[in-house]
């Protein structure tokens, strides 16, 4: 069963992308999957959502940490990651890229993970916030073509205010 954001939010998939059940790594704290129509060598690439709130002292960076070490446990103890703050004071985003070797259905991967945190504070209570993180799974050698759509997919992620567009 797909996990419950802390926040609601809306997006619009990219063209072509389809909506899909989380299938792997960490697929009971995903929200959301959607898959590329077009795997590369068998393996799609993915776009997963998924989110919970923060703890007062808890930063972004922390959290991206967490999301490495989680990977490299389970997976590759050699992943390079790297990331960059992005967002503004009032809306706070962080971006990581971790490329990693794994084994995914029985074939060894090298992947390449963008991820897209972001903090959205609580309209009701300020002192609340949750993180957002949004991601795409893609292999080495597909991840450049689709980065572009994941990125068109992150522009248009805000919070769902219920007012519709």
């Amino acid at each position: 069963m797909p996990a419950t954001l802390p926040v609601p939010i809306e997006f619009r998939l990219p063209d072509g992308w389809l909506p899909a059940k989380p299938n792997g790594l960490d697929d009971e704290a995903v929200a959301f999957a959607a898959v590329h129509p077009r795997p590369d060598d068998g393996f799609a690439a993915n776009i997963t959502i998924d989110g919970r709130l923060l703890a007062e002292a808890e930063t972004l960076a922390g959290v991206a940490d967490e999301s490495v070490e989680r990977l490299r446990s389970v997976g590759d103890p050699e992943l390079e990651a790297q990331r960059r703050e992005v967002g503004s004071a009032d809306a706070p985003a962080l971006a990581q890229r971790v490329s990693l070797s794994t084994v995914v259905g029985g074939v060894r991967r090298d992947l390449v993970q963008s991820q897209v945190y972001l903090c959205l504070q609580d309209i009701v209570d300020p002192h609340k916030r949750a993180v957002i993180r949004l991601a795409l799974t893609a292999t080495e050698a597909q991840h450049d073509a689709v980065l572009s759509e994941f990125q068109e997919f992150v522009r248009t992620v805000r919070p769902d205010t219920g007012a519709g567009a």
